[in-house]
């Protein structure tokens, strides 16, 4: 019965959004009106340039890991893919538009979704030796952030589970989410994800898991990640001063740093928004990451990682779509200094429930103390004989 799949996707009714109807006969027609369509058209429908739609069609044929069927080629599979998680549609929605039962189009989005999972691990690169051009460049973090490859934060994805499994995935807003950790680099690039953390979890045991684990987070020698005061500062991370202002709403309108700490906060703070703009973008193009899909916990969490990979790769082949212009550097880092501030692992398929508990050597946390207190003082002494003559 048609009604069955509708009632495993958890809705009551039929939708599809008024812009994106169509009066196509079937997914055939309506894929080909949109790849023989004005390049917009692509984007907005399965979220990517039609480039670079192609090119991803073409390497998971070459791989081996889709292909195409006697009624579905491989770009109509795709686009049922793009087309669910890039506007957050259900079963039946997707349905009316592709005529298809909904056992076909589960199917096809599952085999999607393992071949995406197949190759996520060749999207997700590690960070390099170079210091990143966002930080060469800028005066205000240069040489001061010379060491450091990126930001490190965690985003709760709203997850579906059964009532006997809700407790554990119940964050501290009572929410149902799971905690997911992302590293990424200052140019907007995922080089780790970890994924499928209960959303009671602590932001520092999703961490210890990341960097204890057998496909771990791995921190280059001599390098830094970005973090905020939840995950505190620990060997390669380097987080705020906990008892300074650090977001750019404490900071007031025509603020000018009174020491030392107030200006590594600020300037710590201006850096580390790489991660609200990277989970931000990735969220826009994505909006199935905003609540929570009806399919199995396993699908839930290959879906984060799946979604991360294809981000990385469209920044990769598109670097400059309208949706990554949303949130470019430049546009968010124009601030004066006297102005506000402002795994690769092989991904994981299960849940996790133990806290991978790690000690840090004391003598280690004190060099990293006295390293981030090295480069506030640098960073204030440059800046206050800067200061314009009073």
């Amino acid at each position: 019965m048609e009604s069955s799949d509708e009632e495993k996707d958890g809705v009551s009714r039929t939708y599809v959004p008024k812009e994106l109807s169509r009066s196509a006969s079937n997914g055939a027609k309506f894929v080909d009106e949109v790849l023989n369509g004005h390049n917009e058209c692509c984007l907005e429908n399965f979220r990517m340039d039609k480039h670079v739609f192609y090119k991803l069609c073409d390497i998971l044929q070459g791989k081996g890991l889709l292909r195409h069927t006697n009624r579905i080629k491989i770009e109509e599979q795709l686009a049922i893919f793009m087309f669910i998680v890039g506007h957050n549609l259900r079963t039946r929605a997707v349905q009316e538009l592709f005529r298809y039962s909904g056992e076909t189009i589960s199917r096809h989005f599952n085999n999607v979704l393992n071949a995406i999972m197949a190759i996520s691990l060749e999207f997700f690169l590690p960070p390099g030796s170079d210091v990143p051009s966002e930080i060469s460049g800028d005066p205000r973090f240069y040489p001061y952030f010379k060491e450091f490859v990126g930001a490190v934060d965690g985003i709760h994805v709203p997850v579906m589970v059964g009532v006997d499994e809700q407790g554990p995935f119940r964050n501290k807003n009572g929410l149902l989410s799971q905690n997911v950790l992302a590293a990424c680099s200052f140019d907007l690039r995922f080089h780790y994800v970890l994924a499928g953390w209960e959303g009671s979890a602590s932001d520092l045991q999703v961490l210890n898991s990341a960097i204890t684990r057998r496909n771990r987070l791995q921190v280059p020698e001599g390098k830094y990640y970005l973090v905020d005061n939840k995950y505190g500062n620990v060997p390669g991370f380097i987080a705020p001063y906990h008892d300074t202002a650090y977001h750019s709403k404490e900071f007031p309108s025509g603020f000018h740093p009174q020491d030392a700490k107030e200006l590594f906060n600020q300037r710590h703070s201006l850096l580390r928004n790489a991660s609200d703009r990277i989970l931000g973008a990735l969220k826009a193009r994505f909006p199935i990451l905003m609540s929570a899909p009806p399919y199995p916990l396993q699908t839930q969490v290959k879906l984060v990682v799946a979604t991360c990979a294809l981000h990385n790769y469209i920044r990769k082949e598109k670097p400059d779509d309208w949706i990554f212009r949303m949130y470019e550097q430049d546009s968010l880092l124009q601030t004066e200094e006297s102005l506000p501030p402002i795994e690769v692992e092989q991904p994981t398929m299960q849940v996790e429930t133990q806290s991978s508990n790690i000690s840090f050597d004391s003598e280690q946390l004190e060099l990293d103390s006295q390293f981030r207190d090295s480069i506030a003082d640098e960073m204030w002494n440059d800046y206050i004989n800067n200061l314009p003559p009073m």
